[in-house]
């Protein structure tokens, strides 16, 4: 693993230890909460919104560090017409 994926990992570390921590304080689930109960649209949003922004926000570095590096995804030996 090369030194510029240690962020990335440490975030995700992160992410995982707040949800973990998350999860012992508040034992019920997200959806079956009272606020969540009383407006189900906005517990909705929060649930689709903690699934997918993850993934899409590493999806965005990811694209990024390959824009900046001006990466097209070959492995040096294919680039240099090795096999």
């Amino acid at each position: 693993m090369t030194w510029r994926l240690w962020p990335a990992w440490g975030a995700a570390l992160a992410i995982s230890a707040c949800l973990v921590w998350a999860g012992k304080r508040w034992s019920t689930p997200l959806l079956e909460q009272s606020w969540a109960l009383a407006r189900p649209e906005l517990a909705a949003v929060l649930a689709l919104a903690l699934v997918l922004v993850p993934p899409l926000g590493m999806a965005g570095w990811l694209a990024f560090q390959m824009i900046r590096h001006r990466d097209s995804g070959e492995s040096i030996d294919c680039a240099h017409g090795e096999r």
